[in-house]
């Protein structure tokens, strides 16, 4: 359990402890993972690793032990790992998506929460499979796959919720181009209390030159 004075009594899952045992281990098989879902779309590479990072850092600013955002981070690698059932063709379609194929996209977080359900210490209420499952549920209830709206959705899911807008906004898709950082944090504030928590995007906000900074540096490292 987390106690943080805005959120009340948060759960991320009882895994923050066993997690750590293996750290190493998990987290090389989790970004493994999680580069192999990126590699199946020029336009992701790397998108898993921004949001597993990005996460992370806003675990920190809302009062997660370095420990417990250990585990955002894990689930930030696996969040799109659903996608492996997603054609190809209509990941990279640069036209409006068929009803047929939007259905495709949002089955991914069940199954990719079922792919990773396999996994027993990812299985604790609220932890790594409730985050990759929920991690597409909008903060006003309209997102998928539950409806779940507010504190209803957790806690990690609502992090990487808005890590992933952020990361996909700042770079290429099929049918647009990429935003600049700065105008990426312009559209997450306008998004807080409908789409995104405010608290989280409040503390991604709070960051934002960190998050620059890290961007920056990882994109001239060239991974």
């Amino acid at each position: 359990m987390l106690w943080c004075e805005d959120w009340g009594e948060l759960d991320i899952g009882a895994q923050a402890l066993s997690v750590t045992r293996a750290c190493v281990s998990l987290h090389q098989f989790a970004e493994a993972l999680g580069n192999a879902i990126d590699a199946k779309d020029r336009h992701t590479y790397n998108h898993s690793q921004h949001v597993a990072v990005i996460g992370y850092m806003i675990a920190l600013k809302i009062g997660f032990t370095a420990q417990q955002a250990d585990v955002i981070h894990i689930a930030g690698h696996l969040h799109d790992i659903g996608k492996i059932g997603v054609p190809d063709y209509i990941l990279s379609k640069k036209e409006r998506l068929t009803e047929e194929e939007w259905q495709y996209i949002k089955r991914h977080p069940e199954t990719g929460a079922a792919i990773i359900g396999a996994v027993s210490c990812f299985k604790e209420k609220g932890g790594i499979k409730d985050m990759v499952l929920h991690h597409h549920e909008r903060y006003d209830g309209g997102g998928y796959p539950a409806g779940l709206r507010g504190n209803e959705i957790p806690i990690g899911a609502r992090i990487l919720s808005v890590a992933d807008t952020f990361s996909a906004m700042i770079q290429d898709r099929p049918y647009r181009k990429a935003m600049s950082p700065e105008k990426a944090f312009d559209e997450i504030a306008l998004l807080s209390g409908s789409q995104l928590d405010p608290i989280c995007t409040a503390a991604l906000l709070a960051i934002k030159d960190k998050v620059i900074g890290w961007i920056r540096g990882f994109t001239l490292t060239d991974h």
